[in-house]
């Protein structure tokens, strides 16, 4: 068996990009050998700032061959009045490469049995790869020289191994060599084979598979931070993003100030972890320490090079930090109420006012109670402050220092943070009632403020690709905080209302579709969200009950429980009622019990009347199985078949108070 190589160096790669292209690349390899019928044992992909490789195990040498059976022209046009073969099936035959004689009769046509020959996979490769290559997709790709081609970097090397071989390839204006570069300013790199290429790059001091360059970087950094009796926290999206920014990955000590140590703990981190990358450092109580670990793309151990790292490093983190001081003490002068007013100055959305409005709106649908109502009050004063100004992420967080700062309680402090969750789908959700109410009713808001502003332009809506605001996420927040919490809320009710206070404060009409539009793409995110746990068309099927899911989503999913579990006969009997109902009938007349003639008839809607409950579905069934068996629904006498229609239109509510049975 054969192994392969491709590697494809490029300039910095933007770090978000690198683990999708190693998704794309195994997904495109992947499927090039498995529609060409090439045997192969895995596929492996690598990915660092500079480099993507594909190392492909135990391949064949070619495609195996194929026999197959190939229909020619129908008889009446293969052969002519004497039974001799035509232009036309000869014709046939010569593209075939088959001779005559082979040629056989079936199904009033002209076949041949012809053999295809595997094409080598040295071929197949050398076809497809740089169309593998330029396919990938990603953000912000851009040109280089004077190429019309576009990849996220420019490509400036390529190398291509079958086995020893160098495999013959020319991507963009890059031939395939079996060369490799090293870490810039080192010497280039003759690759032996695929199987030593990870070998022969850690020679070189290059972690080119991501897992072990991401353990490393856990090991280094750790038994980096023991030099001070210290220790590293490690988020999963910093370590993943500093994973991708290294492929020979050095940690290096710094240190600031401790002046710094005064701000809130949430503003150093902030600098050092998502705008520095850098690794803050804690002390054996958890207690933030005034150093930090950067890991650099560097080898050398030499001291001065070591020191001038550090130096650069410190430095801008101290400016980062300086502004941060700053603008904490600024901030601080004023109680936070006093920042509330500053947020008219401040647009929410074109078209629809300011964050006071929204703020105001907000405090609008609160209930009755005082706590949430303060922090609905105050849940967006820290927009308008100089170090959110400054930092961004630090909205909400900011928020609930100032208000502890301010005297608040500490109630109404954790709202101001809390009602920002859960920041991402997998992330906590609100532990305050608070939080929780104050986050819903922001979020419902943002919602419905999207849906109006795009009344007359649908393409602006949530797709895909496209989620103004973060529509798709706070819909997620919404629903994942009802379901997490003992809160129960009707959705449409909410919003309504909302809807109702953006048309009278910015004077716009409301059209009679909106509410529809918003409550159908809540009820899409449901289903989505929950998938995975339960079966789709179940999912949609109680969402097509008569109670929209949104009016209680707890009791929503225990209609999903009991729909799990309710027997074949009642699933049966329900969807044999339901398709029985003359779809195009609006009205149907009251049931008039006069008007049986058959004990059946009697007893399915005596049934019907004692049927309280998901639970008596069973004897429901029952009695319309019994129904169907002995009554002529299409009776000749017209008021007799319009009673039984509207008998079983009736059964068919009770049914769908439950879930509409014709989806299962």
């Amino acid at each position: 068996m054969n192994n392969f190589l491709l590697e494809i160096l490029v300039q910095e790669l933007p770090y978000k990009f690198i683990p999708d292209a190693i998704r794309q690349l195994k997904d495109a390899f992947s499927k090039l050998l498995n529609e060409n019928l090439i045997e192969y044992g895995n596929i492996d992909v690598y990915g660092t700032p500079r480099r993507l490789a594909v190392i492909i195990k135990d391949l064949a040498h070619a495609q195996k061959d194929i026999e197959k059976d190939a229909r020619g022209p129908i008889l009446s046009i293969a052969k002519d009045a004497n039974g001799n073969y035509t232009p036309a099936a000869l014709g046939f035959a010569k593209k075939n490469n088959v001779d005559e004689k082979n040629l056989y009769e079936k199904d009033n046509y002209i076949w041949a049995k012809i053999e295809i020959k595997g094409k080598s996979v040295k071929e197949i490769l050398q076809d497809n790869i740089e169309k593998i290559i330029l396919s990938m997709q990603g953000a912000h790709f851009m040109r280089w020289k004077d190429l019309d081609i576009k990849f996220s970097r420019p490509i400036e090397n390529i190398v291509a191994l079958f086995n020893e071989e160098t495999l013959p390839l020319t991507v963009v204006d890059q031939t395939s060599t079996n060369t490799t570069r090293g870490l810039r300013f080192y010497n280039d790199i003759k690759i032996k084979n695929p199987l030593t290429y990870i070998e022969q790059l850690k020679e070189n001091h290059i972690l080119v598979d991501q897992n072990e360059r991401r353990e490393k970087i856990v090991e280094l950094a750790n038994k980096k931070a023991e030099e001070i009796d210290a220790k590293v926290h490690f988020e999963d999206d910093l370590l993943d993003e500093v994973t991708y920014l290294t492929e020979a990955p050095k940690p290096v000590l710094c240190s600031f100030d401790k002046k710094y140590l005064q701000i809130p703990d949430i503003v150093n981190v902030t600098v050092m972890a998502v705008h520095q990358r850098y690794f803050p450092l804690y002390d054996k109580n958890n207690k933030l320490l005034n150093n930090f670990i950067t890991m650099a793309n560097f080898v050398n151990d030499d001291e001065e090079s070591i020191e001038n790292i550090k130096r650069g490093n410190q430095r801008v983190v101290c400016a980062r930090l300086e502004d941060g001081i700053f603008f904490y003490k600024e901030d601080s002068k004023d109680p936070l109420i006093n920042k509330v007013e500053n947020l008219k100055g401040m647009t929410f959305q074109r078209g629809l006012g300011t964050l006071y409005d929204k703020t105001q709106r907000i405090l609008a649908l609160c209930p009755d109670d005082e706590n949430i109502k303060r922090c609905a009050t105050l849940c967006k004063a820290d927009l308008s402050t100089k170090l959110v100004f400054e930092f961004t992420e630090l909205q909400g967080f900011i928020g609930e220092d100032y208000a502890r700062k301010s005297g608040e309680c500490e109630e109404v402090a954790k709202g101001i943070s809390e009602h920002y969750y859960p920041l991402n789908a997998t992330s906590e959700i609100a532990s305050g009632k608070e939080g929780q109410i104050v986050g819903i009713l922001d979020k419902i808001d943002t919602i419905c403020a999207v849906f109006i502003s795009t009344q007359d332009n649908k393409k602006k809506r949530p797709t895909g690709s496209a989620d103004p605001l973060g529509v798709r996420r706070a819909t997620l927040g919404v629903l994942r905080t009802i379901l997490g919490t003992e809160l129960k809320i009707d959705l449409t009710d909410l919003i309504s209302k909302s809807l109702k206070l953006l048309s009278e404060e910015f004077n716009i009409e409301i059209k009679e579709e909106t509410q529809k539009e918003i409550e159908e793409f809540f009820i899409n995110r449901l289903i989505i969200m929950r998938n995975g746990k339960y079966e789709t068309n179940v999912l949609e099927a109680v969402a097509g009950s008569i109670d929209s899911p949104l009016k209680d989503l707890k009791e929503y999913f225990k209609k999903v429980e009991k729909t799990l579990k309710l027997d074949a006969e009642v699933i049966e009997n329900a969807k044999r009622v339901g398709r029985i109902i003359p779809k195009d009938k609006k009205e149907f007349r009251n049931v008039d019990e006069k008007l049986f003639k058959l004990d059946e008839e009697k007893e399915l809607y005596k049934e019907l009347l004692n049927t309280k409950d998901y639970d008596d579905f069973n004897n429901l069934a029952r009695e319309t199985s019994k129904f169907f068996d002995k009554v002529l629904v299409m009776d000749n006498d017209e008021n007799i078949k319009e009673n039984r229609i509207a008998l079983l239109n009736e059964v068919n509510s009770k049914f769908k108070t439950l879930c509409d049975f014709l989806k299962l």
